[in-house]
């Protein structure tokens, strides 16, 4: 029993990443009926931004602090921010009335843009900046400690870097409902998410509320980025590939345009990783999320959350 609950909390720490990558997916999607392939990349530029601002912090000491930590996801959120409004500005904005195809083959191009200029080893200030070698990023002073619940009965040990992670993205959960649901950016999303050309003639400024969307699903894909890397103390230029496929797998299962369908299948697909590989079949994790995205789209395309829209033709 002990041994279930305690991969049940690692379940709720690598779904609770997976969440917070794919509501990015899915609210791009809500709005613009476009897959973001980029997003995985801003993920990475995140994961980035924080671990060089604990280093410039904590002078590669190799340890931070919980206020530096949270520093350093508020930088992340607004150089993904700014990068999020960037890729829609430059690259999304002008192929609005083309096809799908050239917005896809686009989000793909953009991608592959920020991998390659992010392998790229830049030195400045007496530093290494990117590269494909490995940055490593200052682990939280105490974070690797645990802490015993129930140690009479169960004895479960959840380290505290893991109890932030959940908190944390509770709080983010917190915060883009209180924003969809009750301000008037919200109210705008749900409105363009349902019909576009109706919300334009209702004077929505649909630039706005689709620049407004990058802004905030990048702002999400920047603290899942530090809060995977406190998991994983390291940034690759690569990182972002895996995870943000996983991401949009987990969009899927939950209904993409769904967000709490996303929450959810973020947290399906940890759930699922997490039972195959205390099952014994680590080597089929990666695999085992595609499985669930076949059968998905098999039996309930729409995903879990989603509902059948009949198309008119």
């Amino acid at each position: 029993m002990s041994y279930l609950l305690q991969q049940l909390v690692n379940a709720l720490a690598v779904g609770c990443l997976y969440a917070l990558i794919a509501l990015g997916y899915t609210m791009v999607y809500g709005v613009l009926r476009l897959i973001n392939f980029a997003h995985g990349d801003v993920f990475m530029i995140g994961a980035f931004a924080g671990a060089y601002t604990a280093r410039a912090l904590t002078h590669d000491a190799g340890q931070q602090t919980l206020t530096q930590a949270l520093f350093g996801i508020l930088v992340a959120v607004i150089v993904c921010s700014i990068i999020g409004w960037a890729i829609e500005r430059f690259a999304y904005r002008p192929l609005r009335n083309s096809s799908r195809l050239a917005a896809l083959i686009t989000a793909i191009g953009v991608s592959l843009l920020i991998e390659n200029l992010a392998n790229i080893e830049w030195h400045w200030g007496g530093y290494r900046w990117f590269g494909s070698t490995p940055t490593s990023y200052a682990e939280i002073k105490g974070s690797a400690t645990s802490i015993v619940f129930f140690q009479q009965h169960l004895g479960i040990n959840i380290v505290w870097k893991d109890i932030f992670l959940l908190a944390t993205t509770a709080v983010v959960l917190g915060i883009l409902w209180f924003i969809v649901q009750y301000t008037r950016r919200g109210k705008a999303m749900r409105a363009v998410s349902q019909n576009y050309d109706a919300s334009r003639l209702m004077g929505i400024n649909i630039d706005a509320i689709i620049s407004f969307t990058f802004i905030l699903g990048s702002a999400i894909a920047a603290v899942g980025g530090c809060l995977y890397c406190l998991k994983n103390p390291q940034a690759t230029p690569t990182m972002g590939i895996l995870i943000g496929l996983k991401a949009f797998v987990a969009a899927v299962i939950g209904g993409i345009g769904n967000i709490a369908g996303a929450a959810a299948g973020g947290l399906i697909l940890g759930l699922t990783e997490t039972a195959v590989s205390s099952l014994g079949g680590s080597r089929y994790e990666n695999a085992i999320a595609f499985v669930i995205l076949i059968g998905i789209l098999l039996v309930k395309p729409e995903g879990i959350f989603g509902k059948a829209v009949p198309e008119k033709v």
